[in-house]
């Protein structure tokens, strides 16, 4: 893996594409890189003169036409006559995976070989590497959107025996180029290498199975081959859209347009200049999968906050990422670092395209280390000082950053508008409907115009740590209010990278340095009054009664059922519940795939592929599910496969958070019968937080346990 992230210049496979002049490599993730090309090289047409002309790649000269009096009919013959295997012309990008770098290098070679063959260019060909399966589209979707590439290979290899979430590798893998295809209307061709072990992935690489690389660049070739040639015998034979000008033809070009409003020529300066951008383009969002300071521990042992399960069919962060969707916010980035897996699978195969337009995308950006930066990000603000490259990418007036682990529906667009209006530097969303709330971002002290003159911030727990902070601004009246900081934040991008670079360039967060430092200086800092619900996933008491809330009919909570404002999550085809004819449930919420039999449920919220056996009761309790179904053979051999996944027959459960893929056997009580408030018994599955029952993930239950 070391070889593989060299220097930079090995990154581009075209020796005629300097970094420094046309194309940036970036490290990303541990080292690896992706390619940058300027939205100034993007071609404008393809061009067919009188004395020759280029079909398919080949070039022919005029005395080798018969001459027609009909222009359709020369056009035909011109079509005829070419050769159907030149590629002159054609350009290819191959987005390649590091992961599995012993089979996707030889894929390369197979495609770059294949290429060669065909009389492609080494120039014509442009190799980005990308760390992994999940990344594969998103560099492909970048690639599309510049338009300069008639097909883009997508290149990697998925080893069942080598990952353990197989399936939603090579599935996100698969949704990732198709979504990249469709988004930037470019070709994308699959080749990524699904097997079951290392021996069939070495055949399939190069050995007695032949070549998936080849393969794949085979295809690419022989599709925009034929989509090129039958193109352009139609516009020469029925004359559509063709400029027939002194002599010569001249054919729209097949690639997509450039982006609207760009404006740039062989006069102008290579760096586009962008008039105004779309209002739903303007802003882009920064969301956090991880918390300040995490208190919902044992769920967070193998999980990001963001990624915590919800209602039964969601995850924390599906909330806020609707929120954006909503709110015709497009450009998302997830700024992601601890226990990051499970979240970055979500977001990767649950918004491939979701609401988000030709131009939408949800980027993962995990933490990663490089030369200028050995360690991890070291807090909110420092992440996105480091990520600043990423998402200065785009044309954007505002950076909107966003905890991903809270419960709440804003219009985003009302925050924007009330910014712009106030002519602000930076908006701190407020919450006036709670105002003590969580102590970790901070309470705002504000004037009858909403402006902030006043910053405190106890961090919980730290008695000894407050950070204060006044404006050197003269206020204009005396009267005040209190809010208390929701952790949104609003801010201009040349504010941003000012703050971060200039004026705090060692700051890590943004609530306790960054924002009161902002204030300090006599930046215009503005509140942003929000009074709907909003509840900030502290501890596990508030995530447990979010859940509740979830299966009340009374209009308190968060609503997941509001058609005007949905909220998006992965897309599971699983089938429908199955619920038997003695089962009694009310006042729950049951999510899909789950076989419940002879059960008594009250208002408790049942998780995806929950099983519940017969004689069960279940009451107050969040039951998370599971992430597979267990067949009857995989519950033979050792204690632990004794008891299958799900809740046994005749088990009693209060008050508790069941984790996924827990075995609770049969007989088994879960009420806390010491009412006790707090308990560590992690060691034996699980603990206890605010007096509720806590079964971490994967835990084992025997059966007859009384806890």
């Amino acid at each position: 893996m070391a070889a593989a992230s060299a220097s930079a210049s090995t990154q581009c496979f075209n020796s005629r594409l300097p970094l420094t002049d046309n194309c940036h490599s970036y490290p990303r993730h541990g080292g690896s890189s992706i390619l940058r090309l300027q939205l100034s090289q993007i071609p404008k047409s393809l061009s067919l003169s009188s004395s020759s002309s280029s079909i398919g790649g080949a070039v022919e000269r005029k005395d080798h036409i018969p001459q027609r009096s009909s222009f359709a009919q020369t056009a035909a013959v011109r079509h005829l006559v070419g050769s159907v295997t030149a590629t002159q012309g054609l350009r290819f990008a191959v987005v390649v995976a590091r992961f599995n770098e012993i089979i996707t290098k030889q894929l390369l070679e197979g495609a770059l070989t294949t290429f060669k063959n065909y009389s492609i260019q080494e120039e014509d060909v442009d190799v980005v590497w990308v760390p992994g399966s999940f990344e594969i589209g998103v560099a492909a979707q970048r690639l599309g959107s510049l338009g300069r590439y008639h097909a883009i290979l997508c290149i990697g290899a998925v080893i069942r025996g080598d990952t353990t979430h197989y399936d939603a590798v090579a599935n996100s893998a698969a949704s990732g180029v198709l979504s990249a295809g469709l988004k930037s209307g470019v070709p994308c061709v699959f080749g990524v290498l699904t097997c079951d072990n290392m021996e069939q992935a070495l055949n399939r690489a190069g050995g007695k199975s032949g070549n998936k690389g080849a393969e794949t660049a085979l295809t690419a070739r022989s599709f925009i081959h034929t989509s090129l040639v039958s193109t352009q015998a139609k516009h020469q034979i029925t004359g559509s859209d063709c400029i027939h000008e002194k002599g010569s033809l001249k054919l729209h070009s097949t690639l997509p347009p450039s982006p609207s409003l760009l404006i740039t020529n062989s006069q102008q300066s290579q760096t586009p200049t962008l008039l105004f951008p779309p209002a739903k383009q303007s802003v882009a969002a920064i969301v956090f999968g991880d918390g300040h300071e995490s208190q919902l521990y044992p769920l967070t042992k193998r999980r990001s906050q963001g990624a915590i399960p919800i209602a039964a069919n969601y995850r924390l962060i599906d909330s806020v990422v609707s929120n954006c969707i909503s709110s015709n916010i497009n450009h998302i980035y997830a700024l992601t670092q601890f226990n990051f897996t499970s979240l970055n699978s979500h977001l990767s195969r649950a918004y491939s395209g979701v609401g988000l337009g030709n131009e939408g995308f949800v980027e993962v950006i995990a933490a990663y280390q490089s030369p200028g930066n050995n360690g991890w990000f070291q807090g909110t603000a420092d992440a996105v000082r480091r990520c600043l490259w990423v998402l200065e990418e785009y044309p954007m007036t505002e950076f909107l950053v966003l905890p991903g682990h809270h419960l709440y529906r804003m219009d985003y667009q009302k925050l924007l508008k009330a910014h712009r209006d106030n002519k602000a530097h930076i908006t701190v969303a407020a919450s006036i409907a709670r105002k003590l709330h969580d102590p970790g971002f901070g309470f705002l002290d504000v004037n009858s115009e909403n402006q902030v003159v006043e910053f405190r911030l106890k961090l919980e727990g730290k008695p000894v740590n407050v950070v204060s902070a006044k404006s050197s601004r003269e206020s204009k009246d005396t009267a005040q209010n209190s809010m208390t900081s929701m952790g949104i934040y609003l801010i201009n991008r040349d504010i941003m990278k000012r703050l971060l670079e200039e004026d705090f360039p060692k700051a890590n967060e943004f609530a306790s340095e960054v924002i009161p430092g902002a204030i300090s200086i006599g930046m215009k800092v503005q509140a942003y009054g929000f009074d709907g619900y909003w509840e900030d996933m502290r501890n596990i008491e508030a995530f447990y009664q979010a859940n509740m809330q979830s299966t009340k009919d009374a209009d308190v909570g968060y609503n997941f059922y509001d058609r005007e404002s949905p909220v998006y999550t992965l897309r599971r085809c699983l089938p429908p519940t199955h619920i038997t004819d003695d089962c009694v449930i009310t006042n729950s919420v049951i999510g899909d795939g789950c076989i419940l039999n002879g059960c008594r449920i009250k208002d408790t919220v049942i998780g995806t592929r929950t099983r519940i056996g017969d004689g069960a009761m279940i009451e107050d309790s969040v039951i998370m599910g599971s992430t597979i179904y267990q067949y009857q053979s995989q519950t033979e051999g050792g204690e632990k496969r004794k008891v299958p996944i799900g809740i046994g027959e005749h088990t009693f459960v209060r008050k508790a958070i069941i984790d996924k893929n827990a075995r609770i056997g049969k007989n088994v009580k879960i009420m806390n019968k010491d009412k006790a408030q707090e308990a560590d018994r992690e060691a034996k599955g699980y603990v206890i937080r605010d007096g509720i029952v806590v079964v971490v993930r994967s835990a084992v239950i025997p059966d007859g346990t009384v806890l």
